[in-house]
């Protein structure tokens, strides 16, 4: 009888383990999961900000203001059309 006391003693504390058990096991898998997305968060906010640093840079706002077929002040616009292989997407 007695063995049998503590081997019922013995099922009820494993049986007591199994749920915190699975639950850190599925916390520590979650913890993967979110350090994986911080690390491509921060990969993209590394790459956004390059990119930001190029659009403040003064070449970049002519670039784009050229496109946009702006001029500066004492400019004369022409606008040239006909010519092979100019044409713009």
């Amino acid at each position: 009888m007695l063995r049998w006391l503590a081997v019922a003693t013995l099922v009820a504390i494993a049986l007591g383990y199994v749920h915190p058990l699975r639950s850190y096991l599925h916390s520590r898998g979650q913890v993967e999961q979110d350090r994986a997305a911080v690390a491509k968060l921060e990969r993209e906010r590394r790459s956004l900000d390059a990119r930001l640093a190029v659009a403040k840079s003064n070449e970049f706002v002519v670039r784009e203001a050229r496109k946009l077929n702006l001029v500066r002040p004492g400019e004369r616009l022409f606008i040239v059309t006909g010519l092979p292989g100019a044409e713009r997407p």
